[in-house]
């Protein structure tokens, strides 16, 4: 059994879906000069592990370690993936009308979220909708803070694909270019 060769295997398929994880966030996000780069060095580390595997088929441990290193790659591209968090969330909270005085929409503008505020009618009388706009990054601060100022509070979130208008305009043209 060569170590080292196995140890190449794991190392090659492991960058490989790494980089196959990033690509296809940056794919989904809209980043059109970045992904495609991406895409270069993923696809020739693809071929260069497949070839390895295939060229030593009569070891079956080489594939449990291509496996292997696909899984692991996957995780860890998940893990980055979090903690680039690129793009804006979409996060509608549902309150109360109870919630008005506490005037969570005006305490949310001055965390720096983008926040419209509505009102509806629910099962149990009316509503106040807060639609709020956040990077990715702060979405768990977001949310955080809601339940700390309403801890009643219905949130529900999306990741919007298109933004337009708002003063959040200036900052999304900024990611863009």
């Amino acid at each position: 059994m060569d170590i080292k060769m196995l140890v190449t295997i794991f190392v090659i398929n492991f960058s490989y879906i790494t980089l196959n994880t990033i690509r296809f966030m940056l794919t989904m996000k809209g980043y059109r000069v970045i992904a495609p780069l991406v895409s270069m060095a993923e696809i020739t580390i693809y071929v260069l592990g497949l070839s390895m595997v295939l060229n030593r088929l009569d070891n079956p441990i080489n594939l449990v370690v291509y496996a292997l290193g696909y899984a692991v790659g996957i995780s860890v591209g998940i893990k980055i993936e979090d903690y680039l968090a690129l793009g804006y969330i979409m996060v509608t909270a549902i309150l109360p009308s109870s919630t008005e005085q506490l005037n969570l929409a005006e305490m949310l503008r001055e965390h720096g979220y983008g926040v419209t505020q509505s009102f509806g009618q629910g099962r149990e009388g009316e509503r106040i909708i807060l639609e709020i706009l956040s990077p990715r990054k702060n979405e768990r601060n977001l949310y955080k803070l809601i339940n700390e100022l309403e801890p009643r509070a219905f949130m529900i979130s999306y990741e919007p694909k298109y933004i337009s208008g708002g003063f959040w305009t200036k900052k999304v043209r900024k990611r863009n270019t």
